[in-house]
C-alpha cells in the first residue's frame, strides 16, 4: 500500500490595496531569484535626493521590520515610501505600498509595479527622497519613483531561492539503495534516517520535484513504499 499527499487547489491572488498585506498564497513557480543582502543606490533628480535601499523580504513581517528600520534611519527625510512583494516575481498574493504622504498614487504604486515587472522575488525596497524645492509634478513623482526601483533592480546581487517540501518515507531495506541513487537526481537530501523493521526517513526536496519523486519511488518499489507530505512547503 502507499500514501500519495497532494497539495489542495488555492485561491486566486487579490488585488492589492495601499497599506494592506493580501496573505493570499500563490501557486506560481518555486525557484525564482532573490535579493542576496542589502543593496543601495542613489541619485540626484531635479535637486531632490533620492536614496534607494532594497533588500530580502522573505516574510512580511521582514518586510516591515527593514521598512521600519530603513525610515528610522532616513528619519528627517521627507518621504520614505515603499513597497514590497513577499512570494516569486510578478505575485501579488503577499504585496504592500506606501506614498508615505507624496500624491496619492505617485510613488507607492509605481514602485510595486516596478517590482511586478521585475525578475526578483521576496523582496522590499524604500525610496527615501530629501526634497530640492522643485516640484516634479504627478507625472515626474511617477517615472522617479518607478526610475529608482528600477536602478536599484537593474544592480541588485541576487541568489536563488528554492522552496522545499519535507517527506516522511518508509520502504524495504532491499530498496534503500535504490533510494539513495535517487536523491542527487531529485535534488532530494535526507534529514533524518531510521532502522527498524522497515528503513524510514525524512526529506528534503524542491517543491518542483515532489510529484516526480513521488512517482519515481513508487515505481522503484512496485508501490509498497509510504510517503507522507509532513510539510508541502511555501
Amino acid at each position: 500500500m502507499h500514501q500519495r499527499h497532494c497539495m489542495s487547489p488555492r485561491p486566486s491572488p487579490a488585488r492589492c490595496v495601499e497599506g494592506e498585506d493580501l496573505r493570499v498564497p500563490g501557486s506560481e513557480e518555486k525557484r525564482y531569484r532573490v535579493p542576496a543582502h542589502l543593496h543601495r543606490v542613489e541619485q540626484e533628480l531635479q535637486r531632490s535626493r533620492f536614496i534607494t535601499t532594497a533588500a530580502p523580504a522573505p516574510t512580511v513581517e521582514e518586510a516591515k521590520t527593514f521598512i521600519a528600520r530603513v525610515r528610522e534611519e532616513f528619519a528627517n527625510a521627507n518621504h520614505n515610501c515603499w513597497a514590497y512583494v513577499v512570494g516569486p516575481p510578478g505575485s501579488t498574493g503577499m504585496a504592500g505600498m506606501s506614498d508615505d504622504g507624496e500624491p496619492h498614487g505617485t510613488a507607492g504604486r509605481p514602485m510595486l509595479t516596478a517590482l511586478l515587472h521585475g525578475t526578483v522575488g521576496d523582496v522590499a525596497v524604500v525610496v527615501t527622497r530629501y526634497f530640492g524645492g522643485t516640484l516634479l509634478g504627478k507625472g515626474g513623482l511617477v517615472r522617479a519613483y518607478t526610475g529608482c526601483v528600477q536602478q536599484a533592480l537593474e544592480h541588485l546581487p541576487t541568489t536563488e531561492r528554492v522552496s522545499k517540501a519535507r517527506l516522511s518515507v518508509k520502504l524495504e531495506y532491499a530498496n534503500v539503495d535504490g533510494l539513495r541513487r535517487m536523491l542527487p537526481v531529485h535534488e532530494a537530501e535526507i534529514v533524518t534516517e531510521e532502522y527498524a523493521a522497515t528503513v524510514g526517513y525524512q526529506l528534503l526536496l524542491p517543491i518542483t520535484r515532489l510529484e516526480a519523486f513521488q512517482t519515481a519511488l513508487l515505481d522503484l518499489t512496485n508501490g509498497q513504499a509510504l510517503i507522507e507530505v509532513l510539510d508541502p512547503g511555501e
